[in-house]
């Protein structure tokens, strides 16, 4: 997962206006002040191999994707609802990046 996480971190800082800094156990990723992510460093979320996006004020479209895709799930930090992405296989990057990349969308 580790590696898994630097890619993901490596191609999102890539991205526009993203810094990313050390977070309780995690690399936090922002768009300008805005926290859009969150992978594993130390710490896990839901399992080791999950990694978590926010969607700001996400249109019921995105929710019903949400829904279907099994990958995904919830959590709540700080009275904030997160979506938990698994990463089962390098296949599933590409599907975590468009999460990221919806995220990222809404903290704009």
């Amino acid at each position: 997962m580790k590696g898994w996480s630097a890619a993901l971190a490596g191609e999102m800082q890539t991205w526009p206006q993203v810094r990313s800094r050390a977070f309780f156990g995690f690399t936090a990723l922002y768009r300008r002040d805005k926290i859009f992510a969150l992978l594993p460093r130390t710490r896990a979320l839901d399992t080791p191999n999950s990694v978590a996006f926010k969607l700001e004020s996400p249109t019921k479209r995105m929710l019903a994707r949400v829904q279907r895709d099994p990958r995904l799930g919830f959590a709540d930090l700080q009275k904030t609802r997160w979506f938990t992405f698994e990463v089962a296989d390098d296949k599933d990057l590409r599907a975590a990046l468009d999460w990221f990349g919806q995220a990222y969308d809404r903290a704009g």
